[in-house]
């Protein structure tokens, strides 16, 4: 394959169809991280940010944050796998759209964090995200140096930003949002439904700023490129749902929002596993994104969900740090059609050692 500017060569683009296809496939999908779990660490303007500060707009200067943006995606040219590589701003180090929903951010030592606001029903009623204040502004102009700094180089993506469950746990409270669901149930899904519009048209309106890349979408977390428009959807609250009151609250919002993006998928960890089955029931998401957690279950526990998922027809993308007998266990275990392993690698040598088992 002929260079091209961090490895992101055109002729990746059919691996990336084979995958949404789920066609037969002689492996799947693999590219390798050399990241870490902790975005913040990434980027040196982070480290001007004193922990147990509150995060203001003025602090971030997009200009500062494109040397590192560059850097990271030089990994494209190191790696050589099947990944293209891209960009969003901050690289999930910066929950914009609860700071858009007035939620203060608090600066940690390894993350950025949103703080509950902890409101009342009245003032829910009118919730809306700011498409005025500093806060838009400022990510408007983060999207718009990427641009600038990409040049047609690489793609420009949305952020992961928090899904409907979650903002209701930090609108609410993450205690209060579960009782909720029990004490308040046609108020909390009315909720749940207006959070899902706000977070569906925040996603339109970061796309309708976006310039396609090589005719497709990206999402710059996880290295996915699709030939259509592209959303992940997350619901980490979730973990304290039970099956019955996500698919009375819930299930349908997720429903609405993978119906308006023909590449919909969900990031889920493992404390999400009990549901698996509920959200297969959403016919028109096309790919569930498992995250193997540090400290999670056991990768032969995993396996089964895992297994679950492709049986249902759905795309599997498995993110994580593997051993070599762990990554050979999931190449058995597993089909190579429609899956995606996204490794998560300590150094040159760790990668080696896994290219050695993918032989390759």
């Amino acid at each position: 394959m002929n260079r091209a500017p961090f490895g992101n060569h055109p002729g990746k683009l059919e691996g990336y169809l084979s995958f949404w296809r789920r066609e037969c496939v002689s492996r799947p999908l693999v590219g390798f991280s050399l990241s870490g779990w902790f975005p913040l660490q990434e980027f040196r303007p982070c480290r001007n940010w004193a922990p147990g500060t509150s995060l203001q707009p003025a602090m971030i200067r997009p200009s500062e944050f494109i040397e590192d943006h560059l850097r990271l995606l030089q990994e494209g040219d190191l790696c050589d796998d099947d990944l293209l590589r891209g960009a969003c701003p901050g690289q999930a180090a910066i929950p914009w759209l609860p700071a858009l929903l007035g939620c203060t951010l608090r600066v940690l030592t390894d993350n950025v964090l949103p703080e509950e606001r902890q409101l009342s029903w009245d003032v829910l009623t009118d919730v809306r995200w700011d498409s005025e204040g500093e806060w838009w502004q400022k990510c408007t102009e983060f999207f718009e140096e990427l641009i600038r700094a990409s040049d047609h180089r690489f793609p420009v993506s949305h952020c992961p930003e928090l899904g409907p469950s979650d903002l209701h746990a930090l609108l609410r409270g993450h205690g209060q949002s579960i009782l909720d669901l029990t004490d308040e149930p046609e108020r909390a899904s009315e909720l749940l439904k207006q959070l899902g519009e706000i977070f569906a048209s925040f996603m339109e309106q970061i796309w309708s700023r976006l310039p396609l890349y090589y005719c497709g979408y990206f999402d710059a977390q996880y290295c996915l490129w699709s030939p259509g428009p592209i959303c992940r959807l997350q619901e980490d609250a979730t973990a304290l749902y039970s099956p019955r009151l996500y698919r009375r609250c819930l299930q349908a919002v997720d429903q609405a929002i993978a119906e308006r993006f023909p590449f919909c998928f969900m990031h889920l960890h493992s404390t999400s596993m009990h549901l698996l089955d509920a959200i297969l029931e959403i016919e028109p998401l096309r790919c569930l994104q498992v995250n193997r957690d540090v400290g999670g279950p056991p990768l032969e526990q995993m396996m089964s969900h895992y297994r679950r998922v492709q049986e249902a027809g759905r795309s599997l993308l498995i993110r994580g740090s593997f051993t070599a007998d762990e990554l050979g266990l999931l190449l058995d275990r597993l089909e190579p059609r429609g899956l995606m392993l996204y490794l998560m690698v300590d150094n040159l040598a760790h990668l080696e050692e896994l290219r050695k088992v993918l032989g390759r």
